[in-house]
């Protein structure tokens, strides 16, 4: 399968990655990569950059060595009720926004009220991707959360750093293949994200391959097999949310 973009990577500015903006930019380009999105921590995550980063980006060239860009920050879900670590002016004005909760910030409850404060925030209109909901944070309701990706068009993410093995996530193997299963089932698209914390790792999907050819995953049900089909369903996206950039 031809892969033409990558929206999940992080810089030094997230405080635990290790290459720099026109680095990781540079290393999409060499792979082909069309459209890189690069979202960076927001407050919560030990180290990551303060909002001022966030609100001097419009500096940075929104084409670099023939590669688009999408600028902008993965959100960190707190606890079951769905609040969002970012204020509303900021999420506004980022040109790509995902959340998702992370150990190091998020405050888990019962199953149920994890999947529901997760479902909460794929309702905002302001999320427009949910970060690794399969790699064992907190227990959900796959199927839940994939009736509300059909319901609201927030994509749900297929992480491959989640599945290395260094990480110890025993629990992301058998949920990613379970959303595979029900996205398929559903007929509801997915993004792959390398979760890129340096530039070798830019559009890196080894360890998703395997569950993609283990669940017959339909190609056409990959976004990132075309830059032009990942935009239309985007702008779709945000039109029926009612939210315009």
């Amino acid at each position: 399968m031809q892969i033409e973009l990558d929206l999940h990577t992080h810089t030094v500015a997230s405080g635990h990655a290790y290459s720099t903006l026109q680095e990781m930019v540079r290393a999409a380009a060499d792979k082909g990569i069309r459209l890189l999105g690069i979202t960076e921590h927001t407050p919560g995550i030990p180290g990551t950059c303060d909002l001022i980063y966030l609100r001097n980006l419009h500096v940075v060239p929104r084409t670099m060595y023939g590669v688009r860009l999408l600028l902008g920050a993965e959100i960190n879900v707190i606890d079951t009720r769905g609040p969002l670590a970012l204020p509303e002016e900021y999420r506004q004005r980022r040109a790509l926004r995902r959340a998702g909760g992370r150990a190091l910030c998020y405050t888990p409850g019962t199953c149920d009220e994890n999947t529901q404060g997760l479902v909460q925030a794929m309702a905002h209109p302001y999320i427009d991707l949910i970060s690794h909901p399969g790699d064992g944070t907190a227990a959900m309701h796959m199927e839940a959360l994939v009736e509300a990706s059909l319901r609201y068009g927030t994509l749900l993410e297929i992480n491959n750093s989640s599945l290395k093995p260094i990480r110890h996530k025993e629990e992301a193997r058998d949920n990613n293949l379970q959303l595979l299963r029900l996205c398929k089932q559903y007929g509801q698209p997915v993004l792959l994200g390398s979760d890129a914390h340096i530039s070798f790792d830019v559009a890196e999907y080894g360890y998703l391959y395997p569950l993609l050819a283990e669940t017959e995953f339909p190609e056409e049900l990959i976004l990132n097999r075309s830059v032009e089909a990942f935009e239309t369903y985007l702008a779709d996206m945000r039109h029926r949310k009612g939210v315009t950039l």
